[in-house]
């Protein structure tokens, strides 16, 4: 194992990147590191290689290790009006499989982005379900919730800036000099949260199931006897990120 020393503009993207490693396997060999908040001079582990194929890409069957990826169903059928609390919308084996989520999806991204740039919205959504452990088709149902799959979307601020993919918590927003790293950066920022605000993993920590995960990341606080009361925000926010979880297809989804 090797060490780096921290430079002005690094990310562990970059570094990783150019030490044929991953971000999550930095992360792993040093526990702390908080890649947000990278300080120049700091001094950081590197583990080998280790055949990992180089850039941010995982080894070979690397899959299993994203939350949600195997299993579900074919998903179809239109568009339901759920309702009330947590335990009345559809549970985790009644969603769609990931890979007929990402085909439908993938679809409508198409609208707002390029062919390389949505093989680089892909390869975030996994990647950071490998790091976070939230499920994957989570991930990929918010991002087209939230933008379209448009990494150009508009920042939004009504009180809070939500800028990026997933309209984070004052994260960053897409780079065109560095179209990819951004891209992996602004799902970070809405799924692992910022230095300002939550992200749907402690969201999904704090509320112990992802559709109350949902109405927090949307509103800030949660009806948990309405899932569709806004408290604020989008009244149908919830009842459509599982319609969006279920497969489900309406006009101007």
């Amino acid at each position: 194992m090797s060490t780096y020393t921290i430079k002005s503009g690094d990310t562990l993207y970059e570094i990783a990147k150019a030490h044929r490693t991953t971000v999550e396997a930095i992360e792993k060999a040093n526990p702390g590191i908080n890649a947000k908040n990278l300080q120049v001079g700091q001094v950081i582990r590197l583990p080998s290689s280790g055949g990992s194929g180089g850039g941010n890409n995982p080894p070979a069957g690397g899959d299993n290790n994203i939350v949600g990826a195997h299993g579900g169903t074919n998903g179809g059928g239109g568009y339901v009006n759920y309702s009330g609390p947590a335990s009345a919308y559809p549970p985790k084996d009644q969603w769609a499989s990931y890979d007929a989520l990402w085909k439908q999806n993938s679809a409508l991204i198409k609208n707002n982005a390029s062919e390389q740039e949505i093989k680089w919205i892909k390869e975030a959504i996994e990647t950071v379900s490998r790091s976070s452990r939230v499920d994957v088709r989570c991930i990929l149902c918010i991002i087209v919730q939230e933008s379209g799959g448009n990494p150009r979307v508009r920042t939004t601020n009504n009180g809070v800036r939500n800028p990026g993919l997933m309209q984070s918590h004052n994260g960053v927003e897409f780079n065109p000099a560095k179209p990819r790293e951004s891209i992996l950066q602004m799902v970070r920022d809405g799924t692992e949260g910022t230095i300002h605000g939550d992200g749907l993993k402690q969201l999904f920590k704090k509320y112990g199931n992802y559709y109350e995960a949902f109405r927090g990341y949307n509103s800030g606080s949660v009806n948990k006897g309405n899932l569709n009361d806004p408290v604020g925000a989008t009244g149908d926010y919830v009842q459509k990120a599982a319609n969006r979880l279920m497969g489900h297809s309406w006009p101007n989804m």
